[in-house]
C-alpha cells in the first residue's frame, strides 16, 4: 500500500529566498504528523506545492503513488486533499450549513450526498447548534470549527491544518483538540503546521522541524522537541547540559 503523500526533493526559491530546498517527506495512510519551525522557515510554502497552489522548481508531489505535481488545486481537491487556513474566511453572509454545502460541492464527491456530509462535519465539530447560524455572528472558535468543517464536508483522505489553533485561548485551544481527535478517528491522514506546540502533541505521531526550507529533523514528538537542535534554532536557546 502505497503512503497517502509523498514529497519528493521539492525545490523552490524565490530570487535569493530558498523556501524549500531538497525536502521530501513521506506520511502513510492514517497517520498525523505534526510541523513546525521559525517564521520563515518554508512551512506554509510546502503546504501551497501539496495543494497546488504553488509550483515547485523541482521535485514531485504523489498523492497515493499518482504523480498531482502539475495539477490546480481544484483537481487535488476534488482527489481528496482538503486545506484550513490560519485566518478563517466562511461566506459571511450564508450560514452555517450553507457555508458546509458549499464545501461539499467542490470536494472529492462533488454534489453527490452533499447535505449528509455537512451534516456529518456538523457533528464532528461539534456546530450542530449553530447551523443555521450566519457565519458572520460566529465567535473566533467557532469561525475555526467552521473552517474544519468545511474542508471535512469536502471528504478529504488528507487534511493540512495551517495554525488554526493560532489565536486561540488554552480552553478553546482543548475544544480544537478535541474535535481534531474526533477527526483523526475516522481514519483522514492529517499534517499540521502549528506554534502551539502542546496542541500538536496531543494530536501528531511524528513531529517534523523545518529551517530555512529544509529538514532539520523528524521523529518522535518528545524526542524531537527535547534535541539541542531544535532549542537552539526552533526556540532561540542553548539547550541545557
Amino acid at each position: 500500500m502505497p503512503p497517502i503523500l509523498e514529497v519528493e526533493n521539492l525545490g523552490k526559491s524565490f530570487g535569493a529566498v530558498v523556501v524549500a530546498d531538497k525536502l521530501s517527506l513521506s506520511l502513510a495512510k492514517g497517520e498525523a504528523l505534526g510541523i513546525i519551525g521559525p517564521n520563515g522557515a518554508g512551512k506554509t510554502s510546502l503546504f501551497n506545492m501539496v495543494a497546488g497552489v504553488m509550483k515547485p522548481t523541482v521535485g514531485r508531489v504523489l498523492l497515493e503513488g499518482a504523480d498531482v505535481t502539475q495539477m490546480r488545486p481544484d483537481r487535488r481537491c476534488r482527489l481528496g486533499i482538503g486545506r484550513c487556513f490560519q485566518i478563517p474566511k466562511p461566506f459571511l453572509g450564508l450560514s452555517v450549513f450553507e457555508n458546509l454545502l458549499v464545501a461539499a460541492a467542490f470536494g472529492r464527491r462533488g454534489g453527490r450526498d452533499a447535505e449528509a456530509r455537512s451534516v456529518e462535519a456538523l457533528e464532528l465539530t461539534g456546530l450542530a447548534r449553530k447551523a443555521n447560524t450566519l457565519a458572520g455572528s460566529l465567535t473566533l472558535i467557532e469561525r475555526k470549527r467552521l473552517e474544519l468543517a468545511r474542508a471535512l464536508a469536502g471528504q478529504p483522505t488528507l487534511l493540512l491544518l495551517d495554525e488554526i489553533a493560532g489565536g486561540l485561548t488554552p480552553h478553546e485551544c482543548e475544544d480544537l483538540v478535541r474535535a481534531i481527535l474526533s477527526v483523526r478517528a475516522t481514519g483522514v491522514s492529517i499534517i499540521w503546521i502549528e506554534h502551539v506546540v502542546h496542541a500538536l502533541l496531543a494530536i501528531v505521531d511524528r513531529l517534523m522541524v523545518l529551517h530555512q526550507g529544509r529538514k532539520l529533523m523528524d521523529g518522535e514528538p518528545h524526542a524531537v522537541m527535547a534535541s539541542r537542535e531544535v532549542h537552539e534554532i526552533y526556540l532561540g536557546v542553548e539547550a541545557d547540559g
